[in-house]
Parts: C-alpha cells; structure tokens; sequence
C-alpha cells in the first residue's frame, strides 16, 4: 500500500513540473507519439510480412520459420502499446459518452475532469508496474518457453506507451481545467473522407 501511495504523489508532484513546462512538453510529447505511431505501423508491416513468409516457407518449401508464433506474440504489446499515447492525442479512443452528452456544459466539463483524474492516476500506476515488471525480466533475463527468444523489448514497449500516454493524459487535464493558461500547441485535425 505504501507504494501505491507513493506513487500517486509523485505522479502529482510530477503535474507541477508538468504544469509550468506544457507548452514545450506538448510539442515534445507530440513529435515523440507519432515517432511512436510510425514504429507501431512499422511493425505491423514487417508482423504481416513475416507471417506471410512463413506460410510461404511452411507449405512451398517444408522449412518453417523456427519460434515464429513466439516472434509475432511478443510483437503484438509493441504494435499496440506504441500507438497508444498517439491514439488518446488524436482523440481515437472508444468513448461511451451517451450520459455525458445530456449533462450541461459545466456537467460536461466536470465529467471530463473527473476522468482525466481517474485515468491519469491509473496510468501512473500502470506506468510504474509495468516498469517494475520490465526490470525484473532484463534482470533475470527472461525468455520465452520454446525459442528462448528474450521477452524484455516487449515488456519495455508496454512500459514507454503508458508513460508517453500518462503525459498527454496529463497535458490534457491541465487543458481542461486551466482552458485560459494551458494551451495545446499540437491541434490533430482529422480530414473529412474526399475533402482536402
């Protein structure tokens, strides 16, 4: 429990400095999520390859791809966790906002806040964990059952896509709360289907 409580605070003591520095950490964070993104899709480029050229080398040439099933599951944290920091910038997250709609204005901004809150304070703890758990499998050098292939780099990408996420979830609820001193310098605008 101390931990837990630790934690927080310092995830609340981290909003301060985040608060002064939102400008510039925005534009950072910003350009770092679409670095993240574009290994993300990288990735999923070279997983549909790989398994491609497995099916290919399997079934044409009898010689499949030694611990290609290991490969690609430790592929699939990386693809998602990468992009996720990107997807809550770009507002692409599944939102049940039916409740949230009916409110007023205020009502509305409140929810927001609330849980921008929950999520923030969720995140951090996520981050910290899947920090911990990241250290303890370079530690031991872990790997995988079969192959032996290391299980760490996975671990690792978890670890970098909930704290980039905690920061924009972070960015955002200082945006909320303080409209007037908290600029979002990085604007996402989505383009409609067939426009410009």
């Amino acid at each position: 429990m101390q931990e837990f409580l630790t934690v927080l605070l310092v995830a609340a003591a981290s909003g301060i400095a985040i608060f002064f520095l939102a400008a510039q950490l925005d534009i950072i964070a910003w350009q770092i999520e679409q670095g993240l993104n574009l290994c993300a899709n990288a990735l999923i480029l070279f997983a549909m390859g790989f398994v491609v050229s497995e099916v290919v080398l399997r079934t044409a040439f009898n010689a499949p791809i030694p611990g290609h099933l290991e490969l690609s599951e430790l592929m699939v944290p990386a693809i998602i966790f990468l992009a996720l920091a990107y997807t809550q910038s770009t507002g692409g997250h599944v939102q049940m906002s039916l409740v949230v709609d009916m409110l007023p204005p205020a009502g509305r901004r409140l929810a927001e806040i609330f849980s921008l809150t929950l999520s923030v304070a969720i995140y951090s703890l996520l981050t910290y964990f899947s920090l911990k758990h990241f250290y303890r499998e370079w530690i031991y050098d872990n790997v995988t059952m079969q192959y032996l292939y290391v299980t760490w780099p996975s671990t690792l990408a978890v670890s970098i896509g909930f704290f980039f996420s905690t920061l924009r979830l972070y960015l955002d609820l200082l945006k909320e709360i303080f409209p007037t001193r908290v600029r979002r310098e990085t604007v996402y605008i989505r383009t409609q289907p067939g426009g410009e």
